[in-house]
């Protein structure tokens, strides 16, 4: 059973390649650490947003972090924490994290390649996509908290604040 899963994985191509055909067509500025890792930064409205992607062959997973350009300070990680559980109960795909070391709020995601199951070109897109577009949706949120001093479910709530009409 290990040889065939072996010999599965062998095969596999490696996703990043289609994440680096991505970032070149989009003019993203990006490097490509090694075969396992990329790096690349998108504009959003809010902020450059810095994606990392990791590919580990040997699970047949690929790793895509999307980190706001936000440090935060020690003293509003307990808010920022409670933030992130609020915001994570309104995702389907993925997850909001704290990199403890940097203080940067990320997006984070994994995607399992197995079964004969291939990277593609939409696929890749979606990926980064739904990492930008969550970070975009919830960077308001966190400015709330960290720069506002509001408490995290007030912030959400304004974070997510749908309007109607026209003024």
């Amino acid at each position: 059973m290990s040889a065939l899963i072996a010999e599965t994985r062998s095969v596999q191509r490696n996703p990043l390649d289609l994440v680096e055909k991505l970032a070149v067509a989009n003019d993203w500025p990006f490097h490509r650490q090694s075969d396992e890792e990329l790096a690349a930064e998108i504009a959003g409205q809010w902020c450059h947003y810095k994606l990392w992607f990791a590919w580990a062959p040997e699970l047949a997973v690929m790793h895509i972090s999307c980190a706001l350009d936000m440090k935060i300070p020690s003293k509003r990680r307990k808010q920022v924490y409670e933030l992130l559980a609020l915001a994570n109960d309104k995702l389907w795909i993925g997850h909001f994290d704290l990199w403890a070391e940097e203080g940067l709020p990320v997006f984070r995601h994994a995607v399992l390649f197995r079964d004969g199951m291939r990277a593609s070109n939409e696929l890749v897109e979606d990926l980064v996509d739904i990492a930008v577009v969550e970070c975009e949706r919830f960077y308001p949120a966190f400015q709330f908290v960290v720069w506002g001093g509001k408490a995290p479910a007030e912030a959400m709530l304004a974070a997510l604040l749908e309007t109607e009409g026209e003024a």
